[in-house]
């Protein structure tokens, strides 16, 4: 059973993702704002449900307030679908985004597959030159130094760490961090990279390499 926190103005969609979560096995909290959010409740979730559009605090200007406070997916609910709406949820710190009007299934799909991924069991650490990955922890440190990744972003590094030397498309990227019914593009990707290069530059040089006209690789 995971904690699964709905922020949606409208009560209607709430009580449906109430409904179909909580029959799943999950227990469900429902906000119907982010104004009202204590900080320390996000400290108790394994998964939040944040709409983009709310008055008030906007999904994305609370996911930048308190991301650093909310170590869980974040899957955005938004009937935007402009391409810089998707590139800033990311940037935000999103994990992925869900358009509405969704299919109950399409919901259930996603939040359990974010859900099985932050549950695999990971016991052990590696290097990828001075990169250390704590794979039960899900961070990566260099120099002792852990650099302050998303879920989506680690999982990134992960995979061209464990793949050193080898190059991803875009494409392959996308389907394996996202998956094939993902709906986020290449676009996404490179927002991502762009995000761990910017953090991973305040520590020293990125090891992301681009090889260009074919895709990413890890020196």
């Amino acid at each position: 059973m995971a904690h699964i926190l709905v922020i949606d103005d409208d009560p209607m969609i709430c009580k449906l993702i109430e409904t179909a979560l909580t029959r799943d096995g999950h227990l469900v909290s429902v906000k119907h704002g982010a104004d009202e959010l204590a900080p320390n409740t996000l400290k108790q979730i394994d998964l939040l449900l944040l709409d983009i559009m709310m008055p008030g605090l906007d999904g994305i200007s609370f996911c930048q307030k308190y991301r650093d406070e909310i170590d869980c997916p974040i899957l955005f609910l938004t009937a935007k679908t402009m391409e810089q709406d998707v590139i800033d949820g990311f940037a935000a710190g999103g994990d992925d985004y869900i358009k509405k009007p969704f299919s109950i299934s399409e919901l259930r799909a996603r939040v359990n597959a974010h859900l099985r991924r932050e549950h695999r069991d990971r016991h052990h650490v590696f290097s990828a030159g001075s990169c250390m990955f704590d794979l039960s922890e899900k961070t990566v440190s260099v120099n002792k130094v852990t650099i302050p990744l998303t879920k989506s972003e680690y999982e990134i590094c992960e995979l061209l760490a464990r793949n050193k030397g080898q190059v991803f498309s875009l494409e392959r990227i996308l389907e394996t961090i996202f998956g094939f019914d993902s709906e986020s593009d290449a676009s996404t990707v490179r927002v991502h990279i762009k995000n761990i290069r910017s953090k991973f530059s305040k520590v020293e040089g990125c090891p992301i390499e681009t090889v260009w006209g074919v895709g990413y690789k890890w020196k």
